[in-house]
This record gives structure tokens, sequence and C-alpha cells, in this order.
């Protein structure tokens, strides 16, 4: 009789260690949803002061409609994005159209000392990095979820249970840093 219950204890043990290893994925799967999230919201954040951004440039009668076009389409297709890999190249093609409105301000000074454009151009800065931080916090948690399902005994629940592996939120890194580094305005000038 008591190696009857020594087997239902194993039995009983292992099924424990199993659960836990299930509810411990389930858990990192939630953090990497919200950690997308997270980057979502930050992105749309982005997306909304766009639209601000090119009407005020639009109040200068020497702005270039090519280079707002561009902005337009880039953040319409950024807001259409679906799936982390086409996220990412939405947003490098944003990134790389709204350094060129911040260059073509380099040209015109009335513009480049407006202060609506001063704050929307600050608070851009502002959501750049903001959308690094939640790219770098969504990267590390992606790279605790795919360990975790790669790692023995974990990935006998994660294939039995269906838990993929993550992609990576990437930006080049030379693309992150320029889009961080938006041309500053002197306001000394």
């Amino acid at each position: 009789m008591k190696p009857l219950y020594w087997i239902a204890g194993v039995v009983i043990a292992v099924l424990l260690y199993l659960i836990g290893i299930y509810n411990r994925l389930v858990s990192l799967r939630q953090s990497v949803d919200a950690a997308w999230s997270d980057i979502q919201v930050q992105l749309k954040r982005r997306a909304n002061l766009i639209p601000a951004l090119i009407e005020t440039v639009k109040g200068y009668q020497h702005y270039e409609a090519d280079t707002l076009e561009r902005i337009v389409r880039a953040r319409d297709h950024a807001l259409k994005a679906e799936g982390v890999k086409e996220q990412e190249k939405a947003e490098h093609e944003l990134s790389r159209a709204l350094r060129q409105l911040f260059a073509l301000s380099e040209a015109y000074p009335e513009l480049k000392a407006n202060e609506t454009f001063l704050q929307l151009q600050e608070q851009l800065s502002s959501i750049e990095e903001a959308i690094q931080n939640a790219r770098r916090y969504y990267n590390a948690v992606v790279r605790d979820y795919n360990t975790r399902i790669e790692s023995f005994p974990d990935l006998l629940v994660a294939r039995r249970f269906g838990f993929a592996p993550r992609e990576f939120f990437e930006m080049e890194e030379d693309e992150a840093r320029r889009a961080s580094e938006m041309p500053q305005i002197d306001l000394e000038r």
C-alpha cells in the first residue's frame, strides 16, 4: 500500500511542477503582450503629434509639399501596420520622413524660431525616448520568454501547449540613435 502512496505522491509532485511551468510561461506571454501594448501606445502618441507638426510647417509658404506628403504616407502606414516586423518597417520609414522634416526646418529660420514648432519638436523628442525605453523593455521580456520556452524542461510544456517564440522589435542602432537625436533648435539666435 505504501508504494502506491509514493507513486501517487510523485505523480502529484510532477503534475504540480508542470502546472508551475505552464503558469510561468503564461505570465511571461502576458508580459510580452503588455510590453508590446506599451510600444503601440508610444507609437500612437507620436502618430497623433504628427498632424499638428504638419499644420505648423504648412503655415510657412516655403514648405516642401513632397516632404509633408511622405510624412503623411509614412504615418498612415505606421498606423495600419500589424505585427512586429511590419511595425518595425513602418517606423523606420516614419523616422526617416521626420528626420527630413527637421532637416528642412534648418533651412527656414522663421520655422526654427516658431514656438509651436519648438514645443512639438520637444514633445516628439520626449516620445522618441519613451519609444526607445518601451522597445528595450519589450525586447528584454521577449528574450526572457523565448529563453524560457527553449529551455528544458519548460520547452516540453511550451511545445505541448503551443507557446511560440516572439519576435524582437529591432531598430537599427544608427536609425534609433538618429531618431532620438532630432536636430535641436538654437534658441539663442
